[in-house]
């Protein structure tokens, strides 16, 4: 196992150019707006059922993206439109889906917990509490079996840690050495439940000592630290040498769900965290190493704000599925039977 300290130093700066800095500045920006503005059309009842939002998480997703190639792929989570939007994807097509639109990534049919963006190296969220980490290990054998070259950034949550299928595909990815970065944000609570109450280990990272792989956690609120774990997972993955599981520490400003009262955590947790907003951290970085200027920084603000109010319009106008296409796209395998 490897349990490292990520010192705050500006990787960034050496890694990437100033454009790409500001993209994903503007990355974290849409995937709060968005969310906000998905918040919003659901209290409006513009949006039906439940969602699960990443508020506070955003740099934590765009962080982690970044060191990826663009045929490279994710699996996600149900508290997954962060890592949808930072791996490419349209928010107008993400609000569609949202308001059940065929224009939307998945016809409409897959709602908030279900989007995928397969061309976009984007394997879809999965509303199975740890069912993305085999799907993760599956795509990234698919790599290896067929000398893709790809890497696979697996999310999932703290509460994942504790599932038979993290610890199964942990230790397959370890024996088949397969090109895939485990990546666990862990915001501190699994629904309702403390971390501290769930987990024996102290970093959910000290796991992968019993998989024989490298382990790192890491301020994944910090956009230095979390590119330069990722950076070095992707590239280890990518030399042949197997997987790594990164511990992202973060935190969700809302409740686990639309349906979540917040009563086991105080109002004083809430803001601590709300007072160390990651996009305002990254910002002041960003402003303060010269790659832009706050009027910049605020323009991309208003930028988002625009693109935002259009995808949702975008959502509104779109045509609504057909009733004669309810079985367009379902699949089942017919076999006679007969009594024996």
């Amino acid at each position: 196992m490897i349990q490292q300290e990520i010192k705050n130093e500006p990787f960034a700066l050496t890694k990437y150019a100033p454009d790409q800095l500001r993209e994903a500045l503007r990355k974290m920006h849409l995937i709060r707006k968005f969310e906000e503005g998905a918040e919003d059309s659901y209290m409006r009842g513009m949006i039906h059922g439940t969602m699960h939002l990443s508020i506070g998480q955003e740099c934590s997703a765009v962080g982690s993206c970044m060191p990826l190639a663009e045929d490279d792929q994710i699996t996600s989570t149900h508290r997954g439109h962060g890592h949808c939007i930072a791996k490419g994807a349209k928010v107008s097509r993400m609000f569609a889906e949202f308001f059940g639109k065929e224009t939307g990534y998945c016809k409409g049919r897959g709602g908030s917990m279900h989007i995928a963006d397969v061309g976009n190296g984007n394997l879809g969220a999965n509303g199975i509490v740890a069912g993305g980490i085999p799907i993760a290990v599956g795509a990234a054998l698919t790599s290896k079996r067929l000398n893709t070259g790809k890497v696979v950034l697996c999310f999932f949550g703290d509460g994942a840690n504790n599932e038979g299928a993290f610890h199964e595909s942990l230790n397959m990815a370890s024996v088949w050495q397969l090109p895939v970065v485990f990546i666990c944000e862990n915001n501190k609570y699994g629904m309702s439940t403390s971390i501290e109450r769930s987990t024996a280990v102290d970093n959910i990272s000290d796991r992968a000592a019993g998989y024989s792989m490298p382990g790192v956690t890491v301020d994944g609120n910090d956009f230095n630290a979390i590119t330069q774990a990722v950076d070095a997972a992707v590239g280890h993955a990518r030399a042949g040498r197997g997987p790594t599981l990164v511990e992202s520490l973060t935190y969700r400003w809302r409740g686990h769900s639309r349906s979540d009262r917040n009563r086991y955590r105080t109002k004083d947790e809430i803001n601590d965290w709300i007072s160390k907003d990651p996009i305002i951290r990254f910002k002041s970085f960003l402003v303060q190493h010269s790659v832009l200027t706050e009027d910049e920084a605020d323009a991309i603000e208003r930028d988002v704000a625009r693109e935002i109010a259009m995808a949702i319009q975008f959502a509104k106008d779109s045509p609504d599925p057909l009733i004669r296409d309810v079985s367009r796209d379902v699949y089942t395998e017919v076999q006679a039977w007969t009594r024996p």
